[in-house]
């Protein structure tokens, strides 16, 4: 059969496929998001192979486009009139989930018997914390409450701090397997690099936007600019070594904070982007490959358990240091659980800085992706009911 389809009939079939499993998981009360990643991981190339693995390949785009409109989206949480309102407790707790989920795995795996260089590269990792699906299950159950206005900055300033403690591990791993011919000031550098050169795009990004926004009238052609200065944020950031995530939700915190038309232009793009959504987490289930769960090991284990515990330790004790509200404090952590892209991407940077353990890493990361992405929309939606931010039906 799969010599009859083309890549236009894989596109209805994964959208078809989506909304359908939608509709399954409404029944036991389950985020769409979590319907989508199994029916994805189901019809994917691991298992029934309707999704093909060449199909997949060829839909590579898609999953770039959305985490652009994604971040871009995020970016409009940056408002300083929120901001004033909410005060430092999303850098505070940002800070302290990401830093405090790292040196718990990093303490663990060392305790636990493993090599110190290998513990501080895959304990990095940890930080990294995936919006996408955050969002989507914000966005449909309409949650609304203090957790949810904190937890959407706090998955946008994730992003930077995530680079940083994985260049400042890096550099550590390596000065402690260093031969002398390893620079460890570039180490430390290059992440710095990326995040400021992300910033100062995303800035001169969002300026530019502004500017043409304002030329036009139409929604239609508001729409168009959006996403095309979206396009070009992602590719430049490509081609430039710069983080897209990074650059996209700058550009839409700029945006929002210095354009009259940003509240009608976020509007305009969230109208168009569920499908776009709808077929980033059935590809990002179908590239699960169920297969290397039982090589994950103990390590993975504790990399999959304690990077849990250090997020919820992490939001919790960052709460409680910016005076949050007590609901934030006791339900935030459990809605950073999601990892996806920006972790796998560490995990291949990885194999350069520890090539023994480099296979090994991947491997823990892409199990801890599986488990992560299909049980965090779940969590994230228990988290924000009990904080009572979701209203059930």
């Amino acid at each position: 059969m799969n010599r009859l389809l083309n890549i236009y009939t894989y596109l209805s079939l994964a959208l078809i496929l989506g909304i359908l499993s939608a509709k399954v998981v409404e029944k036991v009360k389950f985020p769409h998001v979590t319907g989508y990643i199994i029916i994805g991981l189901i019809a994917g190339p691991y298992c029934l192979n309707i999704l093909t693995l060449d199909a997949v390949e060829k839909f590579a785009i898609i999953p770039d486009i959305a985490l652009g409109v994604i971040a871009f989206s995020i970016g409009a949480e940056f408002k300083m009139s929120y901001l004033k309102i909410v005060g430092k407790a999303p850098v505070i707790i940002a800070f302290a989930e990401a830093v405090c989920a790292v040196l718990v795995v990093d303490l663990v795996l060392i305790l636990t018997g493993n090599d110190v260089s290998f513990s501080l590269v895959l304990g990095a990792i940890a930080a990294a914390t995936a919006p996408a699906a955050t969002l989507m299950v914000v966005r449909q159950y309409n949650a609304k409450g203090p957790v949810t206005s904190t937890l959407l900055p706090v998955v946008a300033i994730d992003d930077a701090i995530a680079l940083m403690c994985f260049g400042l591990s890096v550099a550590l791993a390596k000065s402690i397997g260093s031969s002398g011919d390893v620079s460890i000031l570039m180490t430390l550098i290059d992440p710095l690099i990326e995040i400021i050169g992300s910033l100062l795009f995303g800035a001169v990004a969002g300026i530019i936007l502004k500017f043409m926004i304002a030329w036009y009238t139409g929604n239609g052609s508001r729409l168009t600019i959006a996403l095309a200065m979206i396009f070009l944020c992602i590719g430049i950031s490509n081609l430039a070594g710069l983080s897209s995530l990074l650059v996209c939700m700058v550009m839409g915190a700029v945006f929002t904070n210095i354009s009259k038309y940003s509240d009608e232009t976020f509007k305009n793009v969230d109208n168009i982007t569920h499908p776009l959504f709808l077929l980033f987490f059935v590809i990002s289930g179908a590239e699960l490959d169920l297969t290397v769960l039982p090589s994950v090991g103990f390590i993975g284990l504790i990399y999959v358990i304690f990077r849990v515990v250090g997020k919820v330790l992490g939001a919790s004790i960052g709460a409680k240091a910016s005076k949050a509200e007590p609901v934030v404090t006791k339900y935030l952590g459990f809605t950073l659980l999601p990892q996806a892209g920006v972790a796998i991407g560490l995990a291949g940077i990885a194999t350069s800085i520890v090539p023994e353990y480099g296979l090994k890493i991947q491997t823990i990361i892409l199990c801890g992706t599986i488990i992560y992405e299909l049980i965090g929309p779940l969590v994230t939606k228990l988290a924000l009911t009990k904080a009572g931010e979701i209203k059930q039906n």
